[in-house]
């Protein structure tokens, strides 16, 4: 499924848990959730509210939100320019492992930055999409009888301003980079389509699309 408009990060929370049943009824192997959201500070189990910088009058003044979610990690951010993923998957129908998971969530970022001439990768410590020592992708997921959810956050034109107010996933010796720094007039439609078919490339699967209201 693929939205026009961003969302909301509930309304978000809500697409998921209407996959998550689906999924878990067996109606589908897996559903991929494409999405922006509007801007939200989120917090993962590993906590991360000492890695907000900003009180909540500043937060309203930037008009950004703040969740406390069930997902892994730390403090992170979403927002208009980035491509959202979130993918329910039944890993039993692929492989359960979540390590294997999160590698092949990194590595459809990793082929999508490889047709833009931008070489990216891991790191060793930390999980998500680095170019450098800047990273561009966030990870964070949650799986319950092996059926997952959340995903990874891919700045593509993102507002890198709204980072300062953090320290994203908790890092501070690093920085955040977006898309378009190494790619002039990037066309956001166009790698929203480049991630569903590193998707469908990665994950050895084809998606069909279901038609739903609200979706382009």
């Amino acid at each position: 499924m693929e939205f026009k408009e961003p969302l909301g990060y509930g309304d978000g929370l809500t697409l998921q848990e209407r996959a998550f049943e689906k999924v878990s009824a067996g109606e589908a192997d897996g559903i991929l959730l494409l999405l922006e959201h509007k801007p939200v500070f989120t917090v993962g189990r590993s906590g991360g509210r000492e890695n907000l910088l900003a009180d909540k009058r500043t937060l309203e003044a930037y008009g950004i939100e703040l969740y406390e979610t069930n997902r892994g990690g730390n403090i992170t951010y979403h927002g208009p320019g980035q491509i959202v993923a979130y993918p329910i998957f039944n890993l039993s129908k692929w492989k359960k492992d979540l390590q294997w998971y999160v590698s092949c969530l990194e590595e459809v970022i990793i082929q999508v930055l490889k047709d833009y001439n931008v070489k990216a990768g891991r790191k060793p410590k930390y999980r998500g999409v680095w170019v450098a020592d800047k990273k561009i992708a966030a990870i964070g997921i949650a799986a319950e009888r092996w059926i997952t959810m959340h995903g990874f956050a891919f700045n593509v034109k993102v507002d890198k301003s709204h980072f300062e107010l953090i320290n994203p996933c908790g890092i501070k010796e690093f920085s955040v980079a977006s898309l378009d720094d190494y790619v002039e007039d990037v066309d956001f439609r166009e790698v929203v389509k480049k991630v569903k078919e590193k998707f469908s490339l990665v994950f050895e699967t084809n998606f069909k699309k279901e038609i739903s209201e609200g979706m382009s």
